[in-house]
């Protein structure tokens, strides 16, 4: 970069004045700077930044400043909302601005820079998602020098006007004109108008000398395709004035236009897991190489994107427990279970084929058998690695993929070798081995170690997972689908992440989710908080790690559980449920608040409330035997629990452990549900860091605790209870996101979605919009208030909407499980008053998808299942067996498999058509040669229609 600095040499430099404008609208106490590259903007410091002045200007507020610079200036800069004390509010979004001063500026010339706020949806199809996949018309566009050259000399009546505009969304061969009102311009005629030049980051630029006696100018933006045709674009005229009352008139003005007015691009695309793929390949599991069979399945039926779950090694507890995709081993190592054994080796013995193909019929179930398909998966890739350890260790591509990820690989490696010698992840249990150091991992993985073998094998299966998901991926890029990955919210305890980085994670607690649509009694991941606090000391290298990696294979991500940026549902580590949380961070009740409106007795309202009559109600004649396993009657007819039994898990291993559980061995489940009813009988949850402090249990008006306390002390809890779920926290908890979610958003160049289904704080969507981030819309999952089913015509762009998700059953299991909810979908969403069909026929499936593609949301994305059932022939197996996850039982088996292969899928061309028909007829993009109007496949069924078929 060329800097504004003086120089050696006797001359001084020729300086020029630039002067900055952008209209934006702040609230009270906010104001606008420029931070840039260069030290007339601060060199990135925003404390030293330009500060800009509001000017108003008609209908708007226009902040200007103005800055003298050497005349061959360049920098790069953005803008930022900052408070009082310069404090960073937001950002501009996008990448940062280049400035380029146009050829020939002289000693004492104004240059006026004019430029627009970037938006963060604007700055979406900057990501490689669109800029590297669906997109990339510029790749082989020749690119010019950012500096325009002038080809005549200025007079005092000549005013210099450089026009800027990004295009991203470009398509393939198309070059960019301004058209005009005058005949510089083209006189609105697009093929005589001003041609731009490509200048990279999808930019173009041209220069124009215009008189002072032609302003205003009124303009547009036209795309030319190679074939000629010319698309103005969208919007009313856009006009650039000059102020002829200024003495000191700018002689160059630089117009940075934002972004080209389009029609909002909207694509589609399929969600499935890699281990529900089925192929002719696969061994008991879907597999990395079968996303190419997917990728080409997508392409045919009109898909930009596919959507995977999480894919890192969850190798946990050696069982099907591990089957849980959510509950990462490592958040940089991914799971063996995806490997495709039969592409380790050109070389494979006949005894090691024969033995593929006997696992290949074993394994070939209904669903996955997850701890025998690992199992045989390990043991054949051990008998592989075996033969061929020297070739490919010495390999030069695997050197390099050890060079690049040792800092992560060679802590897992050593995880999974201490795993197994100790039986246990839990590495609390490992000895010395339990404090992690670099000097204890050198010694583990050093050469000459009688396990050095275990550790190379390790680096071996992850070398081969990497090569074979890369390979998968950049299929995916080829073919113009963007591969989208999924980032949990949380880490196993167990885990090497907690492993290695201990401080960054709360031990001693548990992260979950408040009670919602998917459980009453609110969720328990197991997961530990995270500890912000420690985690921004080298502002979140752990995260921006973990994003690194993941855009090594994908262009989308879906961030699990967005809420959690916000804030966290946090829980004791010693919660089996997740009913007894509160929210981290959060501004908790005080013990003052309390006593100034005369509340007094906290443990009465934080205590357990366990009285005779209750134990009565709930366990009839055995509340006797309840009471005398697992309570002590410490006043006449009043209740508490015994040391041995007084949280969750004590309950749950008192019942299973107890000398006395013979007595109760038919009713265990029952008597824990009732066991655990009473201990969540509280209205207040004490916070056991601080005994002043208290948080409102969740739903606390459900409580019989509540209901027998006096009638002021309800409304005092009743006004606290909302104060705090929706009140108090909002302020905090914006700031805790603005902290955060920008750290994953700028770490990779990948889109980004966040899942924000749940109770969702007021602070989120603002929040989400300002970031850029699309939230997502499940129609059974109304995010509208008093509204069973959302309707998606009225769904926001900046969403992903979709039937249904691996979190919830399938459309067609939800459809024929509720006869009452099926009738009332079919009248207000149908609109029809006729009794529904009790089978989600292929027309009724039909209709809902209809909706959904038709909807305005950026991204309409199916399971795969809801796909199928358009066809009758893929609807033969009970609609609740096609359930990935069932999020009330954590204990819940993800072993679904699709029932047909991708092969026959691709075979079956009449399926593809009908899919990609409701593509096209939506109008939203899809791969290829883009086709105007619909074939027969892709007709929309009318109302009428759909009640006449069903």
């Amino acid at each position: 970069m060329a800097s504004s600095g003086p120089t050696s040499g006797k001359k001084s430099l020729n300086t020029v004045t630039l002067l900055f404008k952008l209209p934006y609208y702040t609230q009270w106490g906010q104001s606008l700077l420029i931070t840039g590259s260069e030290p007339a903007l601060g060199s990135w410091n925003v404390k030293q930044g330009l500060s800009l002045s509001p000017v108003h200007q008609d209908n708007e507020l226009i902040w200007c400043g103005k800055v003298s610079v050497a005349a061959a200036f360049t920098c790069e800069y953005k803008y930022y909302v900052v408070d009082d004390n310069k404090n960073v509010l937001r950002w501009e979004a996008g990448e940062n601005r280049k400035l380029v001063l146009p050829s020939g500026v002289q000693e004492g010339d104004i240059i006026e820079i004019r430029d627009w706020w970037q938006d963060a949806s604007e700055a979406l199809f900057l990501r490689s998602a669109f800029k590297n996949v669906v997109f990339n018309a510029t790749e082989g566009v020749k690119k010019e020098s950012q500096s325009a050259s002038l080809n005549k000399s200025l007079d005092p009546e000549d005013i210099v006007v450089q026009f800027v505009i990004s295009c991203p969304r470009l398509e393939s061969g198309s070059t960019v004109v301004v058209t005009g009102s005058n005949p510089q311009l083209g006189r609105w005629q697009a093929q005589d108008g001003l041609k731009l030049t490509y200048v990279g980051d999808s930019l173009w630029k041209a220069i124009c000398v215009l008189r002072k006696s032609e302003f205003p100018v009124k303009y547009k933006y036209c795309q030319i395709s190679q074939a000629g045709n010319s698309s103005l674009e969208l919007g009313p005229n856009r006009e650039v004035d000059i102020d002829l009352s200024s003495p000191k008139q700018s002689r160059y003005v630089v117009l940075s236009d934002g972004a080209l007015r389009d029609e909002p691009w909207r694509g589609a695309g399929v969600a499935v897991p890699v281990f529900s793929i089925r192929s002719d390949e696969d061994l008991g599991v879907g597999e990395f190489l079968d996303l190419k069979l997917l990728v080409d399945w997508a392409v045919n039926s009109g898909f930009h994107l596919v959507q995977l779950l999480p894919i890192n090694d969850t190798s946990v507890n050696g069982m099907w427990w591990d089957s849980y995709p959510y509950s990462s081993l490592s958040v940089f190592a991914l799971h063996p279970l995806y490997l495709r054994v039969q592409a380790l080796s050109d070389a494979i013995p006949a005894d090691v084929k024969e033995e593929i193909q006997q696992a290949k019929k074993q394994l070939d179930k209904k669903d996955v058998d997850y701890e025998a398909t690992l199992s045989s998966k390990l043991s054949i890739a051990r008998k592989i690695f075996n033969l061929e350890k020297d070739k490919v260790l010495n390999s030069s591509s695997f050197k390099q993929f050890l060079s690049e990820n040792e800092e992560w690989l060679k802590p897992y490696a050593a995880f999974c070798f201490l795993r197994d010698f100790f039986e246990t992840s839990d590495h609390s249990q490992w000895g010395r081995f339990s404090q992690f150091s670099k000097e204890k991992l050198e010694k583990l993985i050093s050469e000459g170690t009688l396990h050095h073998d275990v550790i190379h094998f390790h680096y071996y299966v992850q070398y081969h997972l990497y090569m074979q998901l890369s390979d998968a991926a950049a299929y995916a890029r080829k073919k113009k689908v963007i591969l989208k990955g999924d980032l949990p919210i949380g880490v196993d305890r167990n885990s090497v992440d907690t492993w290695v980085y201990p401080t960054l994670f709360r031990m001693n607690t548990a992260t979950g989710a408040p009670p919602d649509y998917f459980d009453k009694n609110g969720q328990n991941w197991g997961f530990p908080t995270y500890n912000w606090e420690e985690m921004s000391k080298d502002n979140y290298g752990w995260w921006r790690a973990r994003l690194t990696q993941m855009a090594k294979y994908f262009t989308a991500y879906r961030i699990d559980h967005i809420l959690g940026f916000f804030r966290i549902w946090e829980l004791p580590d010693h919660a089996a449920t997740g009913l007894l949380g509160k929210f981290r961070p959060s501004i908790p009740l005080s013990q003052e608040e309390f006593l100034s409106e005369g509340l007094w007795d906290f443990n009465r309202m934080s205590r357990p409330y366990i009285r005779q009559e209750i134990l009565e109600e709930k366990f009839g004649s055995f509340w006797t035997v309840i009471a005398a396993n697992f309570l002590n009657e410490y006043q006449k007819q009043c209740y508490e629990f015994k040391e041995d039994c007084n949280t969750e898990k004590k309950i749950i291993a008192k019942i299973k452990t107890s000398p006395e559980k013979s007595l109760w061995l038919e009713k265990e489940d029952s008597i824990r549900r009732g066991l655990f009813d009473l201990l969540q009988n509280v209205v207040l949850i004490r916070d056991p860091e601080d005994p002043t402090k208290f948080y409102p249990r969740f739903n606390l008006e459900d409580t019989s605790s509540f209901r027998d306390l006096d009638e002021h002390s309800k409304n005092v809890l009743r006004r606290l209870y909302y104060d705090y779920y929706f009140a108090r926290q909002e302020n905090l908890w914006r700031q805790n996101a603005l902290k955060t979610l920008p750290v994953l958003l700028n770490s990779s160049d990948m889109l980004a979605c966040g899942e924000d289904l749940g109770l969702i704080p007021a602070c989120v969507h603002p929040v989400m919009q300002e970031l850029g981030l699309i939230g997502l819309r499940i129609q059974r999952m109304p995010s509208e208030p008093n509204t069973e089913f959302g309707i998606p015509s009225q769904y926001s762009y900046m969403t992903v909407c979709a039937p249904s998700c691996h979190d919830c059953s399938t459309l067609r299991a939800w459809w024929e499980e509720d006869e009452g909810r099926r009738s009332r979908f079919y009248k207000t969403v149908v609109g029809s008053d006729e009794e529904p069909p009790s089978r989600c026929t292929p027309e009724v499936v039909h209709f809902i998808v209809q909706q959904h593609f038709d909807a305005p949301s950026m991204w309409a994305i199916f399971p795969l299942q809801d796909l199928l059932a358009l066809k009758d022939k893929y609807t033969s197996r009970p609609a609740p067996e096609e359930t990935i996850n069932d999020p009330t039982n954590p204990r819940h088996y993800w072993r679904f498999r699709v029932h047909v292969t991708l092969e026959s899928l691709l075979d079956d061309k009449d399926i593809q058509a009908t899919i990609k028909g409701l593509v096209t007829s939506s109008g939203r993009s899809f791969p290829g040669k883009k086709v105007e109007g619909a074939d027969e496949s892709g007709e929309k069924l009318s109302k009428v229609q759909l009640n006449g078929k069903a």
